[in-house]
């Protein structure tokens, strides 16, 4: 079947459809490119099996950032956690990408996708060690994850002469960063987090320079769509923090109006998150502005970072809610409560800014240009942290906060409404 990529020239794709139960999966398909109009178009039980890898790898991450801000280590904390999410991100990006524009779903694509989960799994198991500097376990998962796609660029190179010389920049980049990742094990302490920048930074240059000889065949609503999985996986992340922030104060003081303000606080604080995400119509935009794809699928890792980060801080809130000025050793270990909900609110002002500034840039729209409500957004989490700061009880801070983003979801809500009637 003959389709049109994004410049509008012509080019053979195999589109390919479910196999009805029962029927095995072939051992190959041609990797020809998936139909960039392809209808229906959704994600398949293999990457959602994939997606629950990264589900231990955030909740990893979270904990140890979590530990991190207990034991007043804030800012090796943050270095540590950024850099291995960082890695956790990227490990899905690249997947996610390759697989919107070739997933075959035969026998060898589902192999080399079981060695990527093996390599995410590895690299989960060693962000711990990661946190404290020690990157020798993650960077060994990192760089088996990295060989598995290396594997399905150098298929995509032999099956799909369009864009063989793209596949092939891919493999020989990708080798190339690889080889570095442990290259840098060996140098001295001081070079870690600069060597880690620039390796990140050659990481996100090469999907630039390998598609300036042709742009892969990837789905908008597909990618779309996975990004908003991506973001449910990270919600669940808040979630987890949540229910450790209820448990624990029940455990230490059993119901009460705290269990209440924190438990329904955290839930209503969630969900108006997830409701702000969703509030913008990335799929369609990304149909029409294929051109924007790379700034909104980078931009993200502040929407996907922040979220994680609000979960793990949750905790922090249930930390010194269970403190007991009896126990010297709660009492030394707690953190003030103003930098408490203070890390929520800059956590949930990072989501906020970033999910405004995307949405503009990928939709044009102009109900997503009301400014004013993103900055009523950002003056609440301020109130509410110098509230507390000036004796505002931390139970009440959590509900306060989603004033915040509910903001936000009437403003804009209203203003695509009004659009809409029009």
């Amino acid at each position: 079947m003959t389709t049109h990529n994004e410049h509008g020239a012509a080019h053979e794709v195999q589109l390919l459809h479910p196999e009805p139960p029962g029927v095995s999966v072939p051992m190959r398909r041609p990797m020809a490119g998936r139909n960039i109009q392809e209808g229906h178009r959704v994600s398949t039980p293999l990457e959602l099996l994939f997606d629950l890898t990264f589900v231990v790898a955030i909740a990893v991450a979270g904990a140890q950032l979590h530990h991190a801000v207990v034991e007043h280590h804030l800012a090796q904390g943050l270095l540590g956690y950024v850099t291995t999410f960082a890695a956790i991100w990227w490990a899905w990006m690249s997947f996610t990408w390759f697989a919107s524009a070739y997933d075959t779903d035969d026998m060898h694509y589902r192999l080399c996708t079981m060695v990527q989960m093996v390599g995410v799994l590895i690299l989960a198991a060693g962000v711990p060690k990661a946190m404290q500097g020690q990157a020798e376990i993650l960077t060994f998962g990192y760089v088996v994850m990295r060989v598995g796609m290396v594997a399905l660029w150098w298929r995509v190179a032999r099956e799909h002469p369009e864009r063989r010389l793209t596949a092939m920049r891919y493999v020989v980049a990708i080798l190339l960063v690889q080889a570095l990742w442990v290259a840098r094990l060996a140098l001295p302490g001081d070079w870690v987090y600069p060597s880690w920048f620039l390796l990140i930074l050659a990481e996100l240059l090469v999907p630039v320079w390998a598609q300036r000889t042709g742009h892969t065949p990837w789905h908008a609503h597909h990618i779309s769509e996975r990004y908003g999985l991506f973001t449910i996986i990270v919600l669940g992340e808040c979630v987890l923090g949540a229910t450790n922030s209820v448990s624990s104060v029940i455990g230490s003081q059993g119901w009460s109006w705290n269990v209440l303000l924190v438990g329904g606080g955290s839930v209503a604080l969630i969900f108006a998150l997830w409701w702000v995400y969703f509030l913008v119509p990335f799929g369609e935009a990304l149909h029409h502005h294929r051109e924007r794809a790379f700034r909104w699928g980078y931009g993200h890792f502040a929407i996907f970072a922040s979220l994680a980060a609000t979960g793990a801080f949750l905790e922090v809130v249930a930390d010194q809610l269970k403190q007991n000025a009896a126990d010297l050793t709660l009492a030394k270990t707690a953190v003030q409560p103003v930098l408490v909900i203070g890390l929520v609110a800059i956590a949930v002002a990072i989501f906020l800014i970033s999910v405004w500034i995307l949405g503009r840039y990928v939709t044009g729209h102009r109900q997503l240009k009301i400014g004013w409500a993103w900055i009523a957004a950002l003056v609440i989490l301020t109130t509410v942290v110098l509230a507390v700061a000036l004796g505002m009880p931390l139970p009440w801070a959590l509900p306060a906060l989603t004033m915040a983003p509910a903001m936000v979801i009437i403003v804009v809500e209203r203003a695509l409404r009004k659009s809409t009637n029009r």
